[in-house]
Parts: structure tokens; sequence; C-alpha cells
């Protein structure tokens, strides 16, 4: 039982000797602020050019559309074809030069290139909609827009929530990399005590059971809404 109690007195000395503890904290906070924060700016943005892309291929590529659909393509060529840690290197160091926070560049470099992602799995939710739906709502009155804000929209999300939760998760092991750019999120913070302790193992280990734990909390919230969303078409 003795390496027990030296394990222990090694965690003491790794986390609460001169309160490293609060550095974990600090960085749990941070990466759960990008983590959903990017994803309500990915669902936003994704969102829009979902509704633009679907509007351009059912009602023709034509008028405002034209630009708007080129706009749209251009984005997701770009945001797909680069790695998101140059996206966020591009952002801090030459975009946000002035930044004296990273947390928000972080955040908002995180939510755009997860609109390239969610557009398309909204995209795909939208095109399973049966196209008489559409129909219905132009026979009571709505428009175009009106159609998809109130009937459209609304199915396709129950479709598509098992998609945009894989998303939320890949996109909290994404944030691991916001160190580049001088934030304290929870991977830089493991690292930041293993270099100030020389412990090797119990920073990281401690880091990886807290994302562990985060991704199964995910996963069952998750669980819990498709649940309560496949009573509610009953």
């Amino acid at each position: 039982m003795q390496w027990f109690f030296d394990w222990l007195n090694k965690l003491y000395k790794t986390f609460i000797v001169a309160e490293r503890y609060k550095i974990l904290i600090e960085g749990f906070g941070n990466t759960l602020i990008i983590t959903f924060g990017a994803l309500v700016i990915g669902v936003v943005i994704g969102t829009i050019v979902a509704i633009i892309k679907v509007f351009a291929d059912q009602n023709g590529n034509r008028g405002l559309l034209r630009p708007l659909n080129w706009l749209c393509n251009l984005y997701l060529t770009v945001i797909r074809g680069t790695p998101v840690v140059v996206q966020l290197l591009i952002s801090f160091f030459i975009i946000f030069t002035t930044a004296k926070d990273g947390t928000w560049v972080a955040t908002l470099t995180f939510g755009i290139n997860s609109g390239a992602y969610v557009a398309e799995t909204i995209r795909s939710g939208i095109m399973a909609i049966d196209i008489g739906q559409n129909e219905a709502g132009r026979s009571i009155g709505f428009s175009n827009l009106q159609t998809m804000w109130y009937i459209i929209l609304p199915q396709a999300f129950k479709n598509i929530l098992p998609a945009v939760g894989n998303e939320m998760i890949a996109l909290l092991k994404e944030t691991s990399v916001a160190g580049y750019v001088a934030v304290m999120d929870l991977t830089k913070a493991g690292n930041q005590i293993k270099n100030t302790t020389y412990d090797q193992v119990n920073p990281i280990l401690l880091v990886a059971i807290v994302y562990l734990i985060i991704v199964i909390v995910m996963t069952k919230l998750l669980g819990i809404m498709e649940r309560r969303l496949r009573k509610s078409e009953h």
C-alpha cells in the first residue's frame, strides 16, 4: 500500500501545492466556453448557408441567390480545405492582431470552422423532408422563407440532432489546440502543470479523464433529448 500513499502525496504536490488546481479549473471553464460558444456560432452560420444552398437548388441559381451561393461554396471550400490549427493561427496572428484575449478569437474561429460542417448536415436534413411539406406551407400562404422556418427546419432538426451532437463532441476535442494562441484551455493547463512540476503522468491523465467525463455527460444528454423528441412525435 505504500505506493498508493506515495501516489497521493505526488498528487498533492502536483495539484494542491501552489494551488495549481486553479489552472485546471480555469482551463476547464475556457474549454466549455469555447465549445458551446463555437457550437452556437456554427449552428447559426450552418443554418444560413444550408438555407441559401437549398433555395439555390430548388429555385434555380439565379438572381441574388447566385452570388450568395457562390460565397457559400467559397466558404465551404476554404474552411474544409484548411486545418483548423492554421485557421486559428491566421485569426490570432493576422486578422485579430490586437486581440488581448484569445478565448473569443478561438471561439469565433472554431465556430466558423464548425459552421462549414454543420451546413452540410443541416442541408441533408432539409433535403430529407418530403417536398409535400413545402407545398403545404405554400398552400396556406407562407412564403418560401416562412415555410422553411416554421415547417421544414423544425422537422429537419429532429433528424439531424445526432449528427449535430457528434459535431459538438468533435468540437470539444478540437479545442485542445486552442493553446496555440495563448488560450488557457484544459489541455494547455495540464501541459503547464506538467512542465512546472516535472510530473509527466498525472496532469495529462487527469486532463484525459476530464475530457472523457465531459463526452460521456454530453452523450447521455443527447440520448435524453433524442428520446424526448421521439416521444413528442407520437
